[in-house]
């Protein structure tokens, strides 16, 4: 299963114990909710954040955005008890931390399976370990379950006892790693967190850099950085229009029986109209989400 087609421009991690927060998640402008049960919630208070997680979902009320769980590992006292869980629960996908191999991903999706988990459950993985991203292919092509990876970099410049500058490049090599295994597979890729909360302008341009390196979106740890991260990760007005001309062009061809496309004097490849379609119809999704669809 490839990676679902949708806007993943701002992905809010929230604590699965807190339920004041997963109420407010039903309001807020972005496209995906994570609803942790790993480093947000103490270990006292697992079982209740399950609890508040389960009782969430069968609520509704979050409209298009995409519902992920982050369990905690199977190395710890929780992960069985977490993936058991969330295999009975009405979420889009299970996101995995710290992983390192192929192997993980599958023991896993077998405990998931084995609990009654959906064809359609889909598996995200963190990539926060140097082990990590030497595996990201490995991770990537374990299982047609995999929807995408996500990216923990500041345990990552952590392990790589490198500094976390603004323009990231001690861990661009890991960054990239990551990045050409994704998409080798088809799947999706989130960039890490900002930890600093009062640097607006620092978030901005990590939000740019991450546009630019080819990242999917960004994951954020507070509300107040839903709307930059949602304006950094959409298609621009240029971007859309153009896309718009080439989608309508090429289906005008198509009409015709024409093999060669021409868009403003310029000749348009298959690539070109996968690109401008890819687009088009991620600003369609944009909208129906904006608009509460």
């Amino acid at each position: 299963m490839p990676a679902t087609l949708r806007p993943r421009r701002s992905v809010l991690y929230m604590p699965g114990s807190n339920p004041r927060a997963l109420e407010k998640g039903r309001s807020l402008p972005c496209d995906a909710i994570v609803m942790d049960l790993e480093d947000a919630v103490a270990p006292d208070a697992k079982q209740a954040g399950r609890d508040a997680i389960a009782a969430a979902l069968a609520a509704g009320g979050y409209g298009a955005r995409e519902l992920l769980i982050r369990v905690n590992g199977l190395d710890t006292p929780w992960g069985v008890d977490d993936l058991v869980f969330a295999a009975a629960q009405p979420a889009h996908g299970v996101i995995l931390p710290k992983v390192e191999s192929g192997d993980a991903v599958r023991k896993a999706e077998s405990l998931l399976i084995d609990n009654g988990a959906g064809v359609d459950l889909a598996l995200w993985c963190m990539v926060e370990t140097p082990r990590g991203v030497l595996a990201a292919q490995d991770i990537a092509a374990s299982t047609p379950r995999m929807a995408g990876l996500m990216l923990g970099t500041n345990d990552l410049a952590k392990d790589l006892h490198c500094l976390h500058t603004p323009d990231r490049l001690p861990m661009i090599t890991a960054l990239g790693l990551c990045i050409l295994a994704a998409r080798a597979y088809g799947l999706a890729i989130l960039d890490g967190v900002y930890a600093d909360l009062g640097d607006d302008e620092g978030f901005a341009a990590a939000c740019r850099q991450g546009v630019e390196l080819g990242f999917d979106g960004k994951t954020l740890i507070h509300p107040k950085t839903i709307a930059a991260a949602n304006a950094a990760f959409a298609p621009g007005a240029e971007q859309i229009a153009w896309a718009r001309r080439i989608a309508d062009a090429h289906a005008a061809a198509l009409a015709e029986g024409k093999g060669v496309l021409q868009v403003d004097g310029k000749l348009v490849e298959a690539l070109h109209v996968a690109e401008a379609q890819r687009l088009v119809e991620m600003a369609d999704m944009i909208v129906e989400i904006e608009s509460g669809g």
